[in-house]
């Protein structure tokens, strides 16, 4: 993604970038416009980082905003089957906020032990 999208990247520059920072921080950084942090990594500079953030901010998308907001804060595990079913309800099509919602209303009808692929069988199975 970064050699086809963002002008001036290169194969070297996109393997210091995935070595450089891990995914998630990566998502974050770009979803939040961290130009800074972009820009510490090696072979990356200020106007680079600028560009990549202007460039893939778009693309990352929501679903990379919500993966990376939630990466930063330590999450139970109870937390994170939700975290992990509204993740795949979006990338399923569902929006944030519909896909949050319906996994709160689906955990509470099958209680705590039910799965992430429970939550998410269940909230496709009520379509929204």
């Amino acid at each position: 993604m970064f050699i086809n999208t963002v002008s001036g990247i290169g194969p070297k520059i996109a393997l210091n970038i995935l070595s450089g920072i891990s995914v998630t921080a990566f998502r974050g950084a770009v979803a939040n416009g961290d130009v800074k942090s972009l820009s510490q990594i090696s072979g990356v500079g200020k106007k680079t980082a600028e560009r990549i953030v202007v460039e893939l901010k778009d693309k990352i998308g929501a679903a990379g905003v919500w993966e990376a907001l939630s990466a930063q804060r330590a999450l139970t595990p109870e937390d994170q089957k939700v975290n992990d079913a509204v993740l795949a309800l979006m990338a399923l099509g569902f929006k944030q906020i519909e896909a949050h919602d319906s996994v709160r209303k689906a955990q509470g009808s099958l209680g705590a032990a039910a799965t992430v692929e429970d939550l998410v069988r269940a909230c496709l199975k009520k379509g929204a």
